[in-house]
């Protein structure tokens, strides 16, 4: 027999390579068709269930357990969703799937996570139901995204327009749990700095929340050298109607900015803003401070091609020219007409604020339209937070929320809801607003009745979003203590769009005159990512996990082969403990 195989092989046999040792391939374990979907929706279901708690001005708190530091108490949707993780991967995945959507939506209107939640639990859920029936989840998937358009279009019907200060308030409130003290906070803040201003959310060091309001320009540089102070007590360099040399050169030779300090004695009080002031022209202009030149120098802020792009904002501003060698201009040959102006500038340790630059209006405008555009081309998140504080610096200025408590946990749980009712603002100023409390979906829900569409299938699909559209309102009224389903029919025997149910006070109310509004952007995104992903998840027919290694496997490892005769050191693997 061996010579046979011998004679059939021949004389030269095909040597194989052994794979490397390091090479590790892990066993996968596939489920198909209605276990796989099943075990998908346990986990979507799970996830739902704790998030749907949060949902309406009766909502509860949820707490997370957290690896460091203590627990965390949030009614925020996203926030629940993403410290969700089940050790079953197959629920794990369709925990994870909803944990996109909530994130996808709280990035575009960072706002209505638990809608979003919410409404893909409840399509995913009659989608399965469908496709065990034995309907084609394909067509299934055409009549939702189908019903999904005509239920946007019904939104852009309905929406309202906001623009005063009680609109914006009531925006807030319901998006802060019915909180008053938050909606008025703000409504304030965007009043003051406007709809394009900068609104930022900081821990407070009170018991109370409260705001601070920076108006003009202000940048995160201060004086090179405490010896420019002005103000001991204070600590800060203060000067009215000042000139300004604004350059993006190193400055360290005194003799390229004498011409300018000669023009300028005796005429008014000069401040510097370089890449950096160093050397010998640092040294001279401190020496000339103490005998009584008014001057400071302060770096420029951000770098490389930000840095550039704040330098042409003050000199726009100031109504000066940035002295740069790119463009020709040289710091020798200076003068005083190419420098900025402005009524008052403030510099201490760490900032500098430039209090009503005398720039050019039109010029002003011509460049804040420029960096709008620049807003809405880029796709960089980076480069559109940049793009925003320098298009607040030109406009209105940069107001700063800070949130009160008794203690870290209080002072947390009220920074999400602040956060996510100035989400839900600027979402409502950018596109409108409907009825609140689930009511605008449930009324866009009732114009599906016309949608006639090619296949019994699609026509179900078409259903499937139209029983969903009536969670959210049922929802809300569960979690105040009240049948939902009563609560639905009576609103759809209603034919005005502005009638809904006020879970607050138990009431039938017009919403809008009651001020239980949505942001339109907020429903909008919060239905379509839902129903995009829900629709997904019914198409599928099989799931792959990696199985969990063999801790058998693992343990065995601890041979080691006996380590070269090392004298009984093989048994390195367990021995020790």
């Amino acid at each position: 027999m061996q010579s046979a195989i011998k004679s059939y092989i021949g004389p030269k046999t095909l040597k194989v390579s052994p794979l490397p040792r390091n090479v590790r391939h892990f066993s996968k374990d596939i489920r198909f068709g209605a276990e796989a979907r099943a075990m998908m929706l346990s986990g979507v279901q799970r996830l739902a269930d704790a998030v749907q708690v949060t949902l309406g001005p009766k909502g509860r708190n949820v707490i997370i357990e957290q690896s460091f530091g203590s627990p965390k108490i949030t009614k925020d949707g996203v926030t629940v969703a993403k410290h969700i993780e089940f050790k079953d991967k197959y629920i794990n995945l369709g925990a994870q799937l909803v944990r996109g959507v909530a994130s996808k939506t709280n990035d575009v209107a960072g706002d209505g996570t638990t809608t979003a939640t919410v409404l893909t639990h409840a399509i995913f859920s009659e989608g399965c139901k469908a496709v065990a029936a034995g309907m084609n989840p394909m067509d299934l998937r055409r009549g939702i995204q189908r019903a999904v358009e005509e239920v946007v279009k019904s939104l852009k019907e309905q929406t309202k327009t906001i623009t005063s200060k009680e609109e914006i308030k009531q925006v807030a409130v319901i998006s802060a749990n019915s909180d008053e003290t938050i909606g008025n906070l703000i409504a304030d803040a965007m009043e003051r700095v406007g709809k394009d201003g900068v609104i930022t959310v900081q821990d407070g060091k009170t018991l109370f929340n409260e705001i601070e309001v920076i108006e003009g320009m202000k940048f995160d540089q201060g004086y090179i050298s405490h010896y420019f102070v002005t103000d001991a007590k204070n600590q800060v360099c203060e000067f009215d109607d000042p000139y300004i040399l604004i350059t993006d050169q190193k400055i360290s030779s005194i003799h390229s900015i004498i011409p300018v300090l000669e023009q300028i004695q005796g005429r008014g009080k000069l401040i510097i803003i370089a890449e950096n002031v160093e050397g010998d022209a640092l040294a001279t202009l401190i020496i000339n401070k103490l005998r009584g030149l008014q001057v400071v120098a302060v770096k420029a802020p951000g770098f490389g091609d930000n840095r550039r792009a704040n330098l042409q904002d003050i000199a726009i501003l100031t109504g000066g020219e940035l002295i740069s060698e790119e463009v020709g201009l040289k710091l020798e040959k200076t003068d005083v007409k190419q420098l900025g102006r402005a009524k008052k500038i403030t510099v201490s340790k760490d900032e500098t604020i430039i209090l009503s630059g005398q720039g050019d209006k039109k010029g002003i405008e011509e460049r804040v339209s420029l960096i709008r555009d620049n807003i809405s081309r880029t796709t960089s998140e980076y480069e559109k937070e940049k793009l925003q504080e320098r298009l607040a610096k030109l406009t209105g200025g940069v107001a700063v929320l800070k949130v009160g408590g008794a203690s870290d946990v209080e002072v947390g749980e009220a920074k999400d809801r602040i956060v996510d009712a100035l989400n839900a603002t600027r979402a409502a100023v950018e596109e409108g607003i409907v009825a609140g409390g689930g009511r605008a979906l449930l009324y866009a829900s009732t114009q599906l009745d016309k949608l006639k569409l090619d296949s019994f299938d699609q026509n179900h699909g078409v259903k499937i979003v139209k029983k969903a559209l009536r969670v959210p309102c049922s929802a809300i009224a569960n979690n105040a203590g009240v049948e939902g389903s009563v609560v639905v029919e009576k609103l759809l025997a209603s034919n005005d769009p502005k009638f809904g149910y006020n879970a607050q006070t138990g009431e039938y109310v017009d919403m809008l005159k009651a001020g239980i509004i949505d942001p339109t952007k907020v429903v909008r995104t919060a239905l379509v990512d839902a129903a995009s992903v829900a629709a997904l998840m019914t198409t599928t027919e099989a799931m792959v996990v990696e199985l969990p290694k063999d801790e058998k496997e693992s343990a065995g490892m601890g041979g080691m082969g006996g380590m070269g005769g090392m004298g009984g050191m093989g048994g390195m693997g367990g021995g020790m403990f």
